[in-house]
C-alpha cells in the first residue's frame, strides 16, 4: 500500500479516495489513518477548498477494521488493556475528533460496502450518497466488541435512537434503499453515477460564498450540544462576521442587478 489515500483537488472540490482495495479499504491501521488524516486537514487548511468527497477505490467503501489482524500482535487489541485504550486513543479514535473539526463539507460517496468502521466512517461525514450496491452495517456485536471509534455517538444522530439501537444491536446490512429509508443517507443513484452525483452536488455547495458555508457547518456542528440561547448568541457573532465579507456584498448586488453572483471568499 504505497499510497494509503489518493487526492485530487478541481475546482475547490478535493477528492479523497482510501487507495487499498485488496483489503477492501480498512482504516484501523496507523498507515491508513495518518494518510487520511494528512489529507482531510490539509485540504481543510487550503483556503481555496470549497468541499471534500470521500469514496473509496475498488468495490468496498471501507471495511472497517482489518479483522485478520485483530488476533494477531501489532493490532489495536494488546495483551495489557491500558495499552489497548491508548492504541485506540491514539489510533482510529483521532479520525472523529478530526472529522469533527473540519469546516468544509465533506460529502461520502459510498461506492460498495461500509462496514463497522467504514460504516462509522461515513457518519462522520456531513452528507452520505450512496451507489446502488453499497451496503451498511454497524457490525460490531458480530465480532463480539463494540463500536470503539465513536458510532455510538454517531449513529443515533444520523438515524434516531430506535433504528440505530436495531442496527448496533443485530449488526445486520443494510441495503443502500433500506440506508435511504432511514435517513443514513440522502440518495441513492446507479453505480456508475455515483461521482457524477457527489460532484455536482459538490459543485452546488462551492457555488456559495465559502465563508457562509464554514460557518453555517460549524453552527449545525454546534446545535447538537448547545442550548437555544448559546447556539443563537455564536450566530449572532458569526452573522456580524458574514455582514463584513465581500462575498456578501456580491450576493447583494448580483440580486438586486439580476445576474449570477461571483464569490471569491473575501
Amino acid at each position: 500500500m504505497s499510497n494509503p489515500v489518493l487526492v485530487e483537488a478541481r475546482e475547490g472540490v478535493v477528492t479523497i479516495t482510501l487507495n487499498d482495495p485488496e483489503q477492501r479499504n480498512p482504516i484501523s491501521e496507523l498507515p491508513m489513518i495518518e494518510a487520511l488524516l494528512k489529507a482531510v486537514q490539509a485540504a481543510d487548511a487550503e483556503s481555496s477548498t470549497r468541499v471534500i468527497i470521500l469514496t473509496g477505490a475498488g468495490t468496498a467503501f471501507s471495511s472497517g477494521g482489518n479483522v485478520k489482524k485483530m488476533l494477531s500482535p501489532g493490532g489495536l487489541a494488546d495483551p495489557k488493556p491500558p495499552m489497548t485504550r491508548l492504541n485506540y486513543k491514539r489510533g482510529i479514535q483521532r479520525l472523529p475528533l478530526a472529522f469533527d473539526a473540519l469546516e468544509v463539507p465533506v460529502i461520502a460517496a459510498v461506492n460498495g460496502p461500509a462496514i463497522g468502521a467504514g460504516c462509522d466512517l461515513t457518519l462522520m461525514c456531513d452528507i452520505r450518497i450512496a451507489a446502488k450496491s453499497a451496503k451498511f452495517a454497524e457490525s460490531f456485536v458480530k465480532l463480539g466488541i463494540v463500536p470503539g471509534d465513536g458510532g455510538a455517538w454517531l449513529l443515533p444522530r444520523v438515524v434516531g435512537m430506535s433504528k440505530a439501537c436495531e442496527m448496533a444491536f443485530t449488526g445486520d446490512m443494510l441495503s443502500a434503499d433500506e440506508a435511504l429509508a432511514c435517513g443514513l443517507v440522502s440518495s441513492v443513484v446507479e453505480d456508475g453515477d455515483l461521482m457524477d452525483a457527489a460532484r455536482s452536488l459538490a459543485a452546488r455547495i462551492a457555488a456559495n460564498p465559502p465563508h457562509a458555508v464554514r460557518m453555517t457547518k460549524r453552527l449545525l456542528k454546534e446545535g447538537r450540544a448547545a442550548s437555544l440561547a448559546s447556539l443563537l448568541e455564536m450566530s449572532a457573532a458569526m452573522q456580524a462576521l458574514s455582514h463584513t465579507t465581500a462575498d456578501h456584498a456580491e450576493a447583494v448586488h448580483a440580486f438586486v442587478e439580476k445576474r449570477p453572483p461571483s464569490f471569491r471568499g473575501e
